[in-house]
């Protein structure tokens, strides 16, 4: 039985290049809509994973997503907007000490979302 056909989602030959990019880009894409989540952010940082170099290459790499032909892929524009904060390090430190940052991020959310 296949990989997709058990349902992992990955791809089915991992020499076929199209899939490989698909299934990196789906993963990389459903990373970012994570982001859109404050109290992920907030267990992100609680964790340290904010102050990781490789982590903080990553975030800069997945900006990709804020041009055009990919940002159509998002469904929750408040993660390109987090994937642009976590850019700077004073905001992954606020995030990691200050829960009102993280509600604040919420309620932001919520407040957009209810008069959008």
């Amino acid at each position: 039985m296949d990989s997709a056909a058990n349902g992992t989602g990955s791809p089915t030959n991992p020499s076929d290049p199209k899939a490989v990019n698909r299934a990196k880009f789906e993963l990389e894409l459903e990373f970012v809509q994570a982001l859109a989540n404050p109290f992920y952010l907030h267990s992100l940082a609680q964790q340290n994973i904010l102050e990781q170099p490789a982590f903080i290459n990553f975030l800069q790499y997945l900006l990709y997503f804020k041009e055009k032909d990919y940002a159509r892929f998002i469904h929750y524009p408040h993660a390109l907007h987090h994937l642009e904060l976590l850019q700077h390090a004073q905001f992954r430190a606020m995030m990691k000490k200050d829960e009102f940052l993280r509600e604040y991020l919420h309620q932001k959310q919520f407040d957009h979302w209810r008069t959008w």
